[in-house]
C-alpha cells in the first residue's frame, strides 16, 4: 500500500457471521486474535491532533512505531492517509524514548484483532470496548468496495470517523476519562451505535 493507508471501517453486530463469510471466500488468516495495546502521543500543545496526525505505539505479537498524517477523503468517502510504521525492539524502551523527546501519552485504547487476507486487501476485525467493527484496507477505492459488497455491507454506513473520534462522541456523555478506551473503564457502561451517531453496515 506503497506507504498510505487506505480503508474504510464499518460498525458490525455480528463478527462471527462475517467471519464465516471470509472463510466460505477462502479468505487466509494471516493474524489470529490478539490483544492489541495502544498508546497515542502527543505534546505539550497537542499540535499533533490539532494538525490531524497521529504517533502510536502498538504493543501485539511485536512492538510497533507508528506515524500517521492527516485523512484524505477519496471516491466514495474512503479515506487515505500516509503511514509510516515500523517494528521496535522494546515497547518500554520505545515509550520512555518518545518521552524523553517531550511527547506523552494523551490516550491509551485497547482491543483485540484478527486479520484476514483476501486477494490484495486485508480485512481486520475489530473488538473495541464499545463494539464490533470491521476495516478493510486496499489500493484503491475499487477494490475495497469490492471486497465490502463481496461480505454484503451496507457501504452507506461507512464509519468517516476515527475510534478516537468516536469515542469523544460518548465520553462526556458517560462521564468515562476520554483518555482511557479500555475494556475496564466500559465495563459497567451500555454504549449504542445511537449514541456512536453511526449505525451497523450488516
Amino acid at each position: 500500500m506503497d506507504g498510505y493507508e487506505t480503508e474504510a471501517k464499518f460498525h458490525i453486530r455480528n463478527l462471527g457471521r462475517i467471519e464465516s463469510r471470509l472463510l466460505e471466500l477462502k479468505a487466509r488468516l494471516i493474524q489470529p486474535r490478539i490483544h492489541e495495546i495502544n498508546l497515542r502521543f502527543d505534546n505539550a500543545g497537542d499540535e499533533l491532533r490539532s494538525s490531524l496526525r497521529v504517533l502510536r505505539l502498538r504493543q501485539d505479537e511485536k512492538a510497533r512505531l507508528t506515524f500517521k498524517g492527516p485523512s484524505v477523503e477519496q471516491a466514495g468517502g474512503i479515506l487515505s492517509r500516509r503511514e509510516i510504521e515500523f517494528v521496535v525492539e522494546d515497547f518500554d524502551k520505545a515509550r520512555e524514548f518518545l518521552e524523553a523527546l517531550g511527547y506523552r501519552v494523551v490516550v491509551f485504547y485497547e482491543k483485540f484483532r484478527a486479520t484476514y487476507e483476501l486477494g490484495t486487501s486485508h480485512i481486520m476485525l475489530d473488538e473495541l470496548p464499545y463494539g464490533h467493527f470491521l476495516e478493510i484496507e486496499g489500493e484503491n477505492a475499487e477494490e475495497i468496495r469490492k471486497v465490502a459488497d463481496l461480505l454484503g455491507l451496507d457501504w452507506g454506513a461507512m464509519v468517516r470517523a476515527g475510534y478516537h473520534a468516536l469515542f469523544d462522541r460518548v465520553s462526556g456523555k458517560f462521564k468515562i476519562d476520554p483518555s482511557q478506551l479500555s475494556f475496564a473503564a466500559l465495563e459497567k457502561v451500555k454504549i449504542t451505535a445511537d449514541d456512536l451517531e453511526i449505525r451497523p453496515a450488516d
